[in-house]
């Protein structure tokens, strides 16, 4: 018959599950909200110290990034819609009035007539492609707006988990501990390596932001590009975009440059932002960043963009701590069946 201390760990065990169950929609935003309090502590420590008042603090804290984030984003996606609706308008001009762009494209495109390809259908497919930039750009801040609910609701568990964490960790961590199956010293292990490792892929990320921004301004001025310190800010925020990040920003500087008869500037931008920007900030400087010494380098590409490929943006963040807890994991079961081995090996030779 089973014994009421086993009946109230079943039962245990399918609370959690319920609970994961109806948290499961939001758990995104919890996640990311956990990792942010982690990486915001130091800020939330000082203004504790400050104001004497941890409940203020969180609040300050809190509310701080959030305006931060918030603004930033707006500005940006304003900005570059606009931005890149009158790229496509001067794309289109310069193609439909014989434009610098259209002289260059003619020049460069000649030899295609040997392999029965026309130079005016190759222009027409070019001005179509600056008509699609314009009105997916239209629909991508439309998307945005259909999306605000959810990625507002997203915000709000956020930011409730960011206050539960900045001012509860150490009561969260100690339930952990005592309702874990695990040892008491293998919780508090993976426990302080989730700390660790949240707080270093959330401040990883945004450096590699802030690299691939200040790489990308430095590519703008040296080409030419106007206004480089803005499409710099523009490329350090476009870096957190799945998929296509910072090519939103790039490529339409190279276009643009093109556009104004300036070819060889418009390649050296090209090839400084596949090369620099992308090349060396995505593969090295973004696994230095967010990886681990201990951790091999195909884990960290593995934990990067596999975590992208199955999640999205938030892929970045998750999979990085999904992937230093599993390592974790398997060193802690390593090195207990070390042990064991090591012990009944002693025991043996007795």
């Amino acid at each position: 018959m089973l014994s009421a201390r086993a009946a109230l760990g079943w039962f245990a065990v399918v609370a959690v599950v319920a609970i994961c169950w109806l948290a499961l929609p939001f758990a995104t935003g919890i996640l990311l909200g956990t990792l942010m309090a982690f990486t915001l502590d130091p800020a939330y420590t000082a203004i504790v110290r400050w104001t004497r008042r941890p409940a203020s603090a969180s609040v300050i804290t809190i509310a701080a990034a959030i305006l931060l984030i918030l603004g930033a984003l707006s500005a940006f996606v304003t900005q570059f819609v606009t931005r890149t609706v009158a790229l496509a308008n001067t794309l289109r001009a310069q193609l439909h009035d014989h434009g610098p762009l259209s002289v260059w494209l003619d020049t460069g495109t000649s030899w295609l007539g040997r392999f029965g390809i026309s130079t005016a259908s190759v222009t027409e497919q070019v001005e179509a492609g600056a008509g699609e930039i314009a009105s997916r750009s239209a629909a991508i801040a439309a998307s945005l707006a259909t999306g605000a609910f959810s990625m507002l609701l997203g915000l709000f568990f956020a930011m409730l988990t960011m206050h539960l964490v900045l001012r509860h960790w150490s009561k969260i961590s100690s339930s952990i501990v005592l309702i874990s199956p695990l040892d008491p010293d293998h919780t508090r292990e993976l426990l302080t390596e989730f700390r660790r490792v949240g707080r270093m892929t959330v401040s990883g990320t945004i450096l590699t932001g802030l690299a691939q921004g200040i790489l990308a301004t430095i590519g703008f001025w040296v080409t030419g590009v106007p206004r480089p310190i803005f499409f710099g800010i523009a490329t350090a925020l476009a870096s957190l975009i799945p998929a296509v990040g910072t090519l939103l920003v790039w490529i339409p500087a190279g276009l643009y440059l093109f556009a104004n008869a300036h070819p060889a500037s418009a390649v050296v931008e090209l090839i400084w932002g596949a090369l620099v920007v992308v090349g060396a900030s995505d593969y090295l400087i973004r696994p230095r960043l967010v990886g681990d010494e201990a951790m091999p380098a195909l884990q960290v590409f593995v934990a990067l963009f596999g975590g992208l490929e199955v999640m999205g943006l938030p892929g970045l963040i998750v999979g990085p701590v999904i992937m230093a807890l599993a390592v974790a994991t398997l060193r802690l079961y390593s090195g207990e069946r070390a042990e064991q081995i090591g012990t009944a090996k002693r025991r043996g030779g007795s």
